[in-house]
């Protein structure tokens, strides 16, 4: 009989655990709220960033910095290494955003890839709360992708860490976010 009572306590915790894990994925994707860090203490963090936003300058319009000539047709994400700037381009060709990001120590190669997956909200490599992850490409046995910290801070890449965030703008990674679903092309030009 103890074996069975065993076996009936072992389900039920199992369960448990499964609803525990439905309610509060439910909670979490139901949240009107923007994420707050909050710091080892228990407190949050402000919402405004704490450091100097880096990128203060936003495009009038979503076709005000032309694509580059090189990044292919279609619907993409157009990531420039040199100029710091991404594009979410539509199928017609046309610039739907553009904005600039802050670079990640470790740069993705040159190439075409595609979105291989993506993250509501973790914690990055550099141990900031970060958002709407969209991962696309890796180099140096470190994976890259978008994302945006969620006190809005765009430090400059620390060459002393191996990270692969490309950061954006809370509001541009939200647009990312919306635009680069899993599978769609990313091309990294120059």
């Amino acid at each position: 009989m103890p074996a069975r009572s065993s076996s009936i306590v072992t389900a039920l915790t199992a369960a448990a655990l499964v609803v525990v894990g439905v309610v509060g994925y439910q909670a979490s994707a139901s949240a009107t709220d923007p994420l707050t860090q909050v710091r080892s203490d228990g407190s949050h963090a402000p919402k405004s960033p704490s450091k100097p936003d880096r990128h203060k300058k936003k495009d009038k319009a979503p076709g005000a910095v032309a694509i580059p000539a090189s990044s292919g047709e279609g619907q993409r994400v157009v990531y420039s290494l040199g100029a710091e700037r991404v594009w979410l381009v539509g199928a017609d060709d046309k610039t739907r955003r553009s904005f600039e990001v802050a670079p990640s120590s470790v740069s993705p190669s040159v190439g075409t890839y595609s979105v291989t997956s993506r993250s509501v909200s973790i914690t990055g490599s550099d141990g900031v709360a970060i958002e709407h992850v969209v991962r696309f490409a890796g180099a140096d046995s470190v994976v890259i992708g978008f994302s945006a910290a969620v006190d809005g801070s765009m430090p400059e890449p620390d060459p002393s860490k191996k990270t692969g965030g490309i950061r954006e703008a809370r509001d541009d990674g939200k647009a990312m976010w919306d635009f680069a679903l899993h599978g769609t092309k990313v091309v990294v030009v120059n």
